[in-house]
């Protein structure tokens, strides 16, 4: 068994990486998915999120405001970090128990999709690390026009992750996500069969 942790700074296609191994028969374990899970209305986390943020982070139904939060979270390193260290406690808790049941199920290799490279919860417990990354120009377009967000709401949000640089010293697989799909479906194919023959 094979445990492959794909990370990536937003915009990058880590995702979409991952998705391109799910259709070759990875498991994937896909953090973003999890964190969504864990702040669900009724969770522990987002009622701990409400404690530090205030009832204001919360739309009339109760749920929480991602857009909401986001804004205060990038405008505030510190508010980010507070955050951070609420919902990965839950997301990493959920991760370990996904993946105690994968290996019971024998599977042959196991994907963790994870933004935030941490160490425990992750770095702890991959085989190897893929960076998945792109030009800074070309994540920036990918944001916008997937999420609405404006030019310095994106480089914000870009700002609050690692560097390239920092990314770097942890990959063990560098995957360049500038050219076509069918570029990034080849690169990906070529590096799973590898892996599965390996």
């Amino acid at each position: 068994m094979n445990i492959i942790g794909i990370t990536g700074g937003i915009g990058s296609g880590k995702s979409t990486v991952a998705r391109i191994l799910r259709v070759l028969g990875a498991k994937v374990i896909d953090a973003d998915k999890i964190a969504r899970e864990v702040t669900a209305k009724g969770q522990p986390a987002l009622d701990e999120i409400v404690e530090y943020f205030g009832k204001d982070i919360l739309n009339e139904d109760g749920e929480l405001d991602r857009k909401k939060l986001g804004k205060i979270v990038f405008e505030d390193k510190e508010k980010l970090k507070v955050l951070n260290s609420i919902t990965h406690k839950y997301v990493i808790e959920r991760i370990i128990n996904e993946l105690e049941r994968l290996k019971e199920e024998n599977a042959n290799i196991i994907v963790l999709d994870v933004p935030l490279p941490v160490e425990h919860g992750f770095l702890d417990v991959v085989d190897e690390v893929w960076l998945v990354t792109a030009n800074k120009d070309t994540r920036i377009k990918r944001i916008m026009e997937r999420s609405g967000l404006t030019y310095e709401e994106v480089i914000k949000r870009m700002e609050a992750q690692k560097s390239d640089e920092e990314y770097l010293k942890i990959a063990d697989e560098v995957i360049y996500n500038d050219g076509s799909m069918e570029e990034l479906e080849s690169t990906v194919a070529k590096l799973y069969i590898q892996k599965k023959l390996g």
